[in-house]
C-alpha cells in the first residue's frame, strides 16, 4: 500500500544533531536552578499536519466580520453559525464546541497569527531581512515549527526543555514520548530523547505465539541486542533499542496500576492517542516523572479543494478528542498541572482557490488550553483582513506572523519551569522579540 504524503512527511522527521545542542551545555539543568519545583507538568503538542486553515479557525464576529468575509469568499463561515468566544469580539469554528466551553471556564485561549522567524518582519522589511528556509514547503516548515529553527535544522524546542527538565525526574523513562508514530523530531534532545509509540492500543512487546515461543523469542533478540558486534554504529543503535524495550516495558507495568478512563474517547488516531496520553499522566509517580511532554498529531489539513466540508470533520475531531482529554484531566484533579497546545506548519491563504479551498500560506493562529492557562482571552495581533495589505506577503492573505515562534514557545517552556535566561539559550532568536513571553499561561 501507498503511503499517503502526509504520513510520509511526518515519518520523515528524524531525530538530529543541534546547532542549538552546543550551547545546552552551558545551561545549569532545572534541579540545580529551581530547587523549589517539585510539582508535576505537563505539556501535550497536537501537531494538525497539512497546514490548518486557522482564517477558519477563530473569526471576528464584530465589524471586522465583513472584511472577512470578503476576503473569504466560498469559504467564508456564515456569522449565526460561529461559536461567540467570551466577549472577545470572536467566534470559534462552529465544530469547537468543547473549546468554547473551555474558553467560557477561562482555560482555553487563543494566540494571534503565529509563524517561524528570524527576527521582526513587517511588509516594508520583506525583502530587506532573512526569511525562513522554503516558507511554504510542508517538509521544512514542520521541521522549523519542531525545531524553532528558521533554516530548519538541529534538535527539537521541547527535546532542549527536556535536557533542562530531566533533572526533575526520579524515573528512567525518557520524559519525552510521541504517540504519534515515527520519530517526532520535536522531542529530540541533545541528552535526551522521545520514546515513540506507533501504536495506540499497546505499550511494550506484544506476544506473537505460544508462551515458550515469545519467550525464546524475546530471549533471541536480547542476545541480538547485548552483543558486541564490534560497530560504533550498531552497537549504539542497539542500546538505542533495548533503552526504548526497557522504557516500553515499565510504562506497560505501571499503566496496570492506572485507573480506568472516567469517559469514553473517541476512536479517532488523535482520540486513542490523547487516551493513551492521559492514563501515562495518570501513573507519573509510579514512573518518577515530575515533567514530560508529548506529542500527538492529526493529519488531513492540507485542503486545496473542498475545505469547508473537510474542515468541518477535521476540526470536530480534534475538538471532541481534546474535550474527552481535558475532562478526564479534570475529574482526576490534573487538569491545571497539564498545558495541550496547537502546533501546525503554517496558515492557509486568506482567499479561495478555484477548487474551494486554501494553499499554503505563513502566520496562523492557535489554541491553548489547560487550567493554568490564563483563558477567556486572546493573545497576540489579529491580521488586517485585507489582499495585499500590511499584513499580508503577497495578494492572498498571505499573514506575516506578528508573534514568533519562539515567544510562542518560550511561554510555554518558562511555565515548564525553564528560567528567562535559560530560555535565551534554548531560543537563540529570541531576544530580537518583544514581549518575549506572551503571558498565556
Amino acid at each position: 500500500m501507498r503511503k499517503h504524503r502526509r504520513e510520509f512527511l511526518k515519518s520523515c522527521c528524524r531525530l538530529g544533531a543541534a546547532s542549538v545542542a552546543a550551547h545546552i551545555s552551558h545551561v545549569a539543568p532545572i534541579s540545580a536552578i529551581a530547587q523549589s519545583l517539585s510539582n508535576h507538568k505537563v505539556l501535550v503538542c497536537v501537531f494538525l499536519f497539512g497546514g490548518n486553515d486557522a482564517n477558519n479557525l477563530i473569526v471576528p464576529i464584530d465589524s471586522r466580520y465583513n472584511a472577512y468575509k470578503s476576503m473569504r469568499g466560498s469559504v467564508a463561515l456564515a456569522p449565526g453559525a460561529l461559536l461567540p468566544a467570551g466577549g472577545s469580539g470572536y467566534g470559534l469554528h462552529p465544530a469547537l464546541v468543547n473549546m468554547q466551553r473551555l474558553y467560557s471556564q477561562n482555560q482555553a485561549a487563543a494566540v494571534f497569527n503565529v509563524g517561524t522567524l528570524f527576527q521582526p518582519t513587517t511588509r516594508a522589511t520583506l525583502n530587506s531581512v532573512a526569511l525562513p528556509r522554503n516558507l511554504y514547503s510542508h517538509s521544512d516548515q514542520t521541521q522549523q515549527w519542531q525545531t524553532s529553527d528558521p533554516n530548519g535544522g538541529g534538535t527539537g524546542w521541547a527535546g532542549r526543555l527536556n535536557d533542562l527538565a530531566a533533572g526533575q525526574n526520579a524515573g528512567a523513562t525518557p520524559p519525552g514520548i510521541s504517540v504519534n508514530g515515527g520519530n517526532a523530531l520535536f522531542l529530540s534532545g541533545s541528552a535526551t530523547r522521545g520514546l515513540n509509540f506507533s501504536n495506540a492500543g499497546s505499550f511494550g512487546l506484544t506476544g506473537f505465539g505460544g508462551d515458550a515461543a515469545m519467550v525464546a523469542r524475546l530471549t533471541a533478540m536480547q542476545k541480538v541486542l547485548t552483543f558486541d558486534s564490534g560497530l560504533q554504529l550498531v552497537s549504539a543503535a542497539n542500546g538505542v533499542l533495548a533503552d526504548s524495550l526497557r522504557s516500553a516495558q515499565e510504562i506497560d507495568a505501571a499503566l496496570n496500576s492506572a485507573p480506568a478512563l472516567p469517559v469514553a474517547f473517541p476512536n479517532t488516531g488523535l482520540g486513542q492517542q490523547l487516551a493513551q496520553v492521559a492514563q501515562i499522566i495518570a501513573v507519573q509517580s509510579t514512573l518518577g516523572m515530575n515533567r514530560q511532554i508529548f506529542f500527538a498529531g492529526m493529519g488531513g489539513f492540507d485542503n486545496h479543494e473542498d475545505l469547508v466540508n473537510k474542515h468541518q470533520q477535521l476540526l470536530a475531531s480534534l475538538d471532541a478528542a481534546v474535550g474527552a482529554f481535558t475532562t478526564t484531566l479534570e475529574q482526576r484533579g490534573v487538569l491545571d498541572r497539564v498545558t495541550l497546545f496547537t502546533e501546525s506548519e503554517f496558515n492557509r491563504t486568506g482567499n479561495a482557490n478555484v477548487n474551494i479551498g486554501t494553499d499554503h500560506a505563513w502566520g496562523s493562529h492557535h489554541l491553548v488550553v489547560g487550567g493554568a492557562v490564563h483563558g477567556g482571552a486572546t493573545y497576540g495581533t489579529f491580521p488586517l483582513h485585507q489582499l495585499g495589505g500590511p499584513d499580508d506577503a503577497g495578494d492572498r492573505g498571505n499573514w506575516i506572523p506578528t508573534t514568533s515562534l519562539d515567544q510562542y514557545a518560550a511561554t510555554l517552556g518558562g511555565w515548564f519551569g525553564v528560567t528567562d535566561a535559560n530560555l535565551q539559550v534554548i531560543f537563540p532568536n529570541l531576544s530580537k522579540f518583544a514581549p518575549q513571553r506572551l503571558g498565556f499561561v
